[in-house]
């Protein structure tokens, strides 16, 4: 059983978590249960998660939603997924900002229909001054269409003469992408025994620790979440360093941070 409350030091604590939730469907049909059954479940875990993460001292915790690819999903889901996103959003923003959070929207949103749009610029809106935990929800996300945005921005810039193709850096990458003003994230979780990435932040991961759950996402609650951590808090980070330099970077003041880190402004 772990410990309600884990006692890791600043370092060994995770800034910015990311999450694959897999297994909705899964989890349904061991049930013999709809899939939107699962889905539904699944709100449950996202409850769970968001509470344990911002007890924890998290930063920005990104939920992988919705993928650009999810559309190849059959009409009736995909439906049925569109319906409960309008009604998490309605009914959960509130209590994201009587608890202090801010709530971000990442990824395409060109494809939702009006009102889900409206209720996402809102749900933003009534947030944004929040300064505690950061919550960004993926939808409509994929880390190719990420890049292929921000690399027309920086473009544009260039086609505008105020950037030189020889002064193109990872800087100008990282400033347009989604979440770019985040902390990088520094661990990544999927469940349901999956071990890829499925597009999901291919910019943002160059750095991150990666743990793979076996539970179905529904029954991923705060203990599954607490294990997630303290795994991580046993990792030691290189950054492309040996393990003499991160003993001794470990002994000074300097924090080992990865290249893509930034201050949170989220």
């Amino acid at each position: 059983m772990v410990s309600a409350e884990i006692p890791m030091t600043a370092d060994s604590k995770p800034r910015h978590v990311a999450i694959i939730m897999d297994g909705n469907n899964r989890w349904a049909k061991q049930r013999r249960l709809p899939g939107i059954a699962g889905h539904k479940a699944g709100v449950e875990a996202v409850r769970a998660v968001v509470e344990t993460c911002a007890k924890q001292g998290v930063e920005v915790l990104t939920l992988f939603a919705f993928s650009s690819e999810n559309w190849r999903r059959p009409e009736d889901e995909v439906g049925a997924l569109m319906r409960l996103f309008l009604i998490a959003l309605q009914r959960e923003v509130k209590k994201l900002h009587r608890n202090n959070i801010r709530l971000r929207i990442i990824g395409d949103r060109s494809r939702f229909n009006a009102a889900l749009q409206s209720h996402m610029a809102e749900a933003e809106a009534l947030t944004a001054s929040n300064d505690g935990m950061t919550l960004a929800i993926a939808a409509n996300y994929g880390g190719h269409w990420d890049i292929t945005q921000a690399t027309r921005k920086v473009a544009q810039l260039v086609s505008d003469g105020q950037l030189e193709p020889s002064e193109i850096t990872d800087e100008h990458i990282q400033q347009f992408v989604e979440l770019g003003d985040c902390p990088a994230p520094d661990l990544c979780i999927r469940t349901a025994g999956e071990q890829r990435i499925s597009n999901f932040l291919l910019w943002q991961f160059a750095y991150t620790e990666f743990y793979f759950a076996d539970v179905y996402w529904p029954d991923f609650r705060q203990e599954e979440m607490e294990r997630a951590l303290q795994a991580y808090s046993c990792r030691k980070r290189r950054f492309g360093q040996t393990d003499d330099q991160i003993d001794r970077k470990s002994d000074s003041e300097e924090p080992l941070i990865s290249p893509l880190a930034k201050s949170s402004s989220c």
